[in-house]
This record gives C-alpha cells, sequence and structure tokens, in this order.
C-alpha cells in the first residue's frame, strides 16, 4: 500500500518554507505557510468535532478568500473528501451536488450562505460557515471558527492511500445532469508537481494571480496547488474585473498569471484605460479556446506571451500546454505533459481505441497519472468514457508531425449544413480577428432545408457594424458552406463556473 495525500502539498510547504508568504489577501492581508498550516490544523480540529472523518465527504462554498484552502486542506488533513461547489449554482442545484455526492456536511462562506443553507434544509445536510457574520440574517448555522477555538489542532494530515478519492469535481453538465469526477491523491499531487516543475522554469520566488475560481480544476490544481507545492505566493481576488486585476498585480508585483479567454479579454479592456500595466513573466490560458487575435494582441499589449493548454475536470485538468521544451505555437494547445501521452483516435468506434495517423481529424484520447478514477455512481458513463485504459474526451483534434495537438471542437458542437461539417471554433478564429468584434461565440440552428444554419453571437467592440456588413467581410474569408448567414448582437455571452461560454444557452435563446 503507498500512502500519499493531498494535504502533503500545504503541510511540506508550511516545513520548508515557513516564513514565506503563502496568501495575499484582497484587502493585503499577508498569511505565511507555518500560519496557514496552522490554522488548517486548527480548521480540521473543528471538523472532527462534527464527526467528519476518513472517507467522509465534504461540500465547500466558498470564494477565492484565505477561508477556501484553509478549509479545502482541513477536510483532506482528516481524510475526508472535498467537493468545490460553484458559486454560480441557484439553491436547488446545489442541493442536487449535496445529494448526489452524499455530502455528510457543507461548509459555506457568508457570502453564499443563503444559497447554501436552502440547499442544506432541502438535503438535511449539516452545515457550518466560515467568514464575517452576515448582518442581514437573523439565524446563521454554526461557525466553524468558533467550534475550532479551544481545541487542539490536529498534529499531522491522516495519511490515506494513493489510489483513495481526494476531490469530486462536477462537471458543468453540457449534455444532462453533472457527473462527480473522481478524482485521487495521486492525481493532483502529480499534476500540481508537473505543472511547475516540468512545464515551466518557475521558482518559489514567483507570485501567482489567483483570480480563476478555486472552485474550478484549473485556479484549484494549476493555480492554488501548484504555487503551494512551489512554495511561491498566491495572491487572491475573490471576483474578476480587469481593472481589479491589472491593480492588484502591479500592486502586489504578480509574475504569473493564469486565466481564460474571457479573462484575457477583460485585461485588454482594461489596458487600454490603464497608465501602467503589470510586468508579467509567465501567462497560461485554458479551460477554453483562445482565439490567435487576442494572443497576438495580448503579447503586442503586455510583452507576455501566452502559453496555451488544454485540460479537463477529468484530467485533474493538465493534459497538454505549450512550453518552452518544445516552443510555443499559437492556435494549439501544445504537447502533453510529462507522464501523459495524447493520441488522436476514431471518433466513431466508441468501444474500442483505434489510433488515427498525425494530420487526421478525430476524437483526443488521454492516458497516464492525471485520469481520473471515474464518475460517482455512474459505472456506465465511466465505461463510455474510459476504454482501453484511455480516456475519452470527447473532443475533437489532430496532432500534426512536430506533435503539437490543435483542438478542432467538442463534437457535440459540430455543426452540419447542408452534409457539410463545419467547426465552429474555425469560424470563430476568423471572426475574432474583425476589429470591431470583442468576442464571439458560433452555434447551429435548425433550418428546415439545410438541418442546420451557422448563427454567430457576436459582443462589439464599438457600436455600428451591422449584421449584412459582417455577413459580405465572413464571405471574403470564409469558404462557401462555413460563413454565417445569421448574425446576433449581444451585450454578453453567457458564462459557465470555468468562464466558458455556454453554447447550451445560446441554442436555447437562438433556435
Amino acid at each position: 500500500m503507498t500512502t500519499l495525500s493531498l494535504a502533503t502539498i500545504l503541510a511540506e510547504a508550511a516545513r520548508l518554507h515557513p516564513e514565506k508568504v503563502a496568501i495575499v489577501d484582497e484587502a493585503g492581508g499577508r498569511i505565511s505557510y507555518r500560519d496557514l498550516w496552522a490554522q488548517t490544523r486548527s480548521y480540521a480540529a473543528g471538523l472532527s468535532e462534527l464527526g467528519v472523518g476518513p472517507g467522509d465527504t465534504v461540500a465547500v462554498m466558498i470564494p477565492n478568500v484565505a477561508d477556501f484552502p484553509r478549509v479545502y486542506f482541513a477536510a483532506l488533513a482528516v481524510g475526508a473528501r472535498i467537493v468545490p461547489v460553484s458559486l454560480l449554482l441557484n439553491a436547488e442545484e446545489v442541493g442536487y451536488v449535496l445529494a448526489d455526492s452524499g455530502a455528510n456536511l457543507l461548509v459555506t462562506h457568508s457570502a453564499m450562505l443563503q444559497v447554501g443553507a436552502a440547499a442544506a434544509a432541502a438535503t438535511g445536510t449539516k452545515l457550518v460557515n466560515v467568514g464575517p457574520l452576515p448582518a442581514d440574517l437573523p439565524q446563521f448555522p454554526p461557525r466553524l471558527e468558533e467550534i475550532s477555538a479551544g481545541r487542539q489542532p490536529l498534529r499531522t494530515y491522516v495519511s490515506r492511500e494513493a489510489e483513495d478519492v481526494a476531490v469530486i469535481l462536477y462537471t458543468s453538465g453540457t449534455t444532462g445532469k453533472p457527473k462527480g469526477a473522481l478524482l485521487t491523491h495521486l492525481n493532483l499531487v502529480m499534476n500540481a508537481a508537473v505543472n511547475v516543475f516540468d512545464v515551466h522554469p518557475l521558482t518559489g520566488d514567483d507570485v501567482v494571480m489567483g483570480c480563476l475560481p478555486l472552485f474550478h480544476t484549473f485556479g484549484q490544481t494549476v493555480g492554488m496547488n501548484a504555487t503551494f507545492r512551489l512554495g511561491g505566493t498566491l495572491v487572491l481576488l475573490p471576483r474578476f474585473t480587469g481593472e481589479a486585476a491589472i491593480e492588484l498585480m502591479i500592486q502586489q508585483k504578480v509574475t504569473i498569471f493564469h486565466g481564460v479567454p474571457t479573462m484575457y479579454i477583460g485585461l485588454l479592456e482594461a489596458a487600454a484605460k490603464a497608465e501602467r500595466l503589470p510586468q508579467l513573466k509567465l501567462c497560461v490560458s485554458g479551460g477554453a479556446s483562445l482565439p490567435v487575435a487576442v494572443l497576438e494582441k495580448f503579447a503586442a499589449t503586455f510583452g507576455s506571451t501566452i502559453w496555451e493548454g488544454y485540460g479537463l475536470s477529468e484530467t485533474s485538468p493538465t493534459a497538454t500546454t505549450n512550453q518552452p521544451s518544445f516552443g510555443a505555437k499559437p492556435g494549439t494547445v501544445g504537447h502533453p505533459i510529462w507522464g501523459v501521452e495524447v493520441e488522436i483516435a476514431r471518433p466513431e468506434v466508441p468501444e474500442r481505441i483505434e489510433f488515427l495517423p498525425d494530420g487526421e481529424l478525430g476524437e483526443i484520447v488521454i492516458r497516464g497519472h492525471n485520469v481520473f478514477a471515474g464518475y460517482l455512481n455512474r459505472p456506465e458513463a465511466t465505461a463510455e468514457a474510459l476504454v482501453d485504459g484511455w480516456f475519452r474526451t470527447g473532443d475533437l483534434g489532430i496532432r500534426d508531425e512536430q506533435g503539437f495537438i490543435s483542438i478542432v471542437d467538442r463534437t457535440k458542437d459540430l455543426i452540419i449544413r447542408g452534409g457539410f461539417n463545419v467547426y465552429p471554433r474555425e469560424v470563430e478564429e476568423v471572426l475574432a480577428r474583425h476589429p470591431s468584434i470583442q468576442q464571439v461565440a458560433v452555434i447551429g440552428v435548425a433550418d428546415a432545408t439545410l438541418g442546420e444554419e451557422i448563427c454567430a453571437v457576436v459582443v462589439l467592440e464599438d457600436e455600428g457594424l451591422t449584421e449584412q456588413e459582417l455577413i459580405d467581410w465572413s464571405k471574403e474569408h470564409l469558404g462557401k458552406h462555413k460563413y454565417p448567414r445569421q448574425i446576433r448582437f449581444s451585450e454578453s455571452l453567457p458564462l459557465g463556473p470555468s468562464m466558458k461560454v455556454l453554447k447550451r444557452e445560446l441554442r436555447k435563446q437562438y433556435s
């Protein structure tokens, strides 16, 4: 039996770098690794008092504040499994996650107390609170701070087996109900370590911007856990705006920025009005496809290359990324990370894995230390996803002769117009180059003659562009079967927990 706990990441950081600053909060408060681990062990004693122990499940609803890592690592320290809950969900949706995961306890921050309390009451889940007392609520649940006070902090973390489940991440539920992806201690420790020691040349002196939601796998593993594994400093921002991020990055001398494409677009908007810009050593993009036009504009504005990567909740998350060992190739998601294999397989043969030659379009399949253990209580979905030792991602891609992987699209987003396959990302890449377009999402809408028609939902940089003008421009830059015949202007695009555009919502609205 090999023992390993994800809690090791914080425990070892406190042992090796006790005086270093682990966290800077939005107000500028600084917490050392020694203090953060001591606070975590105190919270762990409180969780033990509440009856939480090895194998139990703790759900958390906490924004990007210091209480997130305290509670996260406290639950891991007592041997429990963590279920990070999206802060964008309503009470009914949170209730589904609590019931499906079998959560024994919900720990909610004061800012999320009303939603959390309603969900806990509906499912009979025990509830505790962290954070400042809400003044507008006549009743509030027990506070973890008070339960922990006066109790002997946990001496050290409970050991677990490497293949035990550490975190249950709920997928965004693009089809049907969200599924709980089971991530092991080995999955998450390895992914954090590989991100900081094998992908990019980082050091413990680096200061990392923590604006990605910590309830999401990207912010959790690549942001928080990888930073702690390195002994760096994580600067937390609970609510992202381009202006707030730039101000905080300058103030705290941030060197590394992790973000999704919508965040980079937000930074570019804010940069147009900013007097100063941060000096960034490394920028990483993931979570959704990054338009090459945004990458190029960011490099020209900030003087920093964005290294685009690819991953999923089921892969801990990082599977591939552009990295110095191979160089950067815009429009691709680079090469597999250390210890992970990525291949292109025939999508039309779901029951087995058949590899395709380089240059051919197929389904991206992954195997390695990062691949999840399966979906919670979903044996059929697990069997469909894990085939011959490989994880079928449902994403279509190509590998070129240099080994670079390109994401073409989700299999579910493919548009079939009059018998021709149209890949929305290809159309989006072209439209994103129009100077008047800030954001764009391309979807298929029902058409009586062609089956599906191409519709572009556009957020404009400035007013003035008409529907016909954009259609005419598209004709010049795209093939006859690819250019959008329908244009819909919108003030914004709907975003999910990971800041991805929710195309299913656009289809509902425009179909």
